[in-house]
């Protein structure tokens, strides 16, 4: 089993961290108490491999003495449990303009004291977890894209895990558009099989009707634009950090043209290397 400890500093990006490890198959807890670390882990490893890979954050909400913490991964060294500690930090001035734009309260501030004072108080504090760290990530600079870079070169469990996945989606505008849709293809403009009698009762999964529509040059075209548009898109929303993208076709009725061409964009996106699942929501309701 491999645990991923993650600490550090309030404003740092433990959350977006533990956000992206959630992405790459973890099972994360956040704010667990140091004491519960070994028998979360006992329990976990009778589970017979359901949580593998578990990422818990530990910081100063729990209290400043970290002692308890290093007690706790002692015993998960017996136990044979690996683990790795990541811990997260910033600039003094970057946590500071981070909790001036989220108006959080940071977990050491009190009447008594400025929130610089806080933050470097917790520094201090969180000396001991730092110098034991498998991974130190500051985050001063670092875009949400690249900390996911980084967590990927560190805690993915496979390529697959780490990659982007996409959904294709046919719909009818007459049902309206998927809401859960980034990006909407209009393709009532393609030849309608609707108004061929041997076709009208068919769909765009069968060949009849994915031939005839697939036969004009317009959709031909039209493919070969959209390809390279998808081509273009894929890896940018991937470096952006997006785990998931949704691409919905719509025809009027969902049953022919908007199949048609999310059968050949799902297999397109596929062969291009990314997981594409293909969804046809209306198909059937014609």
């Amino acid at each position: 089993m491999q645990f991923v400890v993650v600490s550090g500093m309030s404003g740092a990006g433990k959350s977006k961290a533990v956000s992206i490890l959630e992405d790459f198959g973890y099972y994360c807890v956040d704010n667990m108490p140091a004491q519960m670390l070994p028998p979360f882990a006992k329990l976990c490893l009778a589970d017979g491999g359901k949580y593998e890979h578990v990422a818990l954050v530990t910081d100063v909400r729990g209290g400043d003495d970290f002692s308890a913490l290093f007690i706790s991964l002692e015993e998960l060294d017996e136990m044979g449990c690996k683990y790795n500690i990541l811990f997260m930090e910033a600039a003094p001035e970057t946590i500071v303009r981070r909790y001036k734009e989220t108006r959080r309260k940071h977990p050491l501030l009190n009447p008594n004291t400025t929130l610089r004072e806080a933050i470097q108080k917790e520094r201090m504090a969180l000396m001991p977890v730092r110098a034991r760290a498998t991974y130190i990530i500051d985050t001063t600079a670092l875009s949400n894209a690249k900390l996911r870079d980084e967590l990927r070169m560190m805690f993915a469990r496979d390529e697959r895990e780490a990659q982007m996945s996409v959904s294709v989606i046919s719909f009818g505008y007459k049902y309206g558009i998927p809401i859960e849709a980034d990006l909407v293809f209009d393709v009532r403009f393609l030849p309608n099989p609707f108004y061929i009698d041997d076709l009208r009762s068919l769909s765009g999964l069968d060949a009849k009707v994915y031939d005839f529509i697939f036969s004009y040059q317009q959709t031909r075209d039209f493919m070969k634009y959209l390809e390279r548009l998808i081509a273009f898109l894929l890896p940018l929303y991937s470096e952006e950090g997006k785990t998931s993208l949704v691409i919905a076709v719509g025809c009027t009725g969902g049953q022919h043209r908007s199949v048609a061409i999310t059968c050949a964009l799902a297999d397109f996106i596929r062969r291009k290397g990314y997981q594409a699942a293909e969804n046809h929501r209306d198909m059937t309701r014609a």
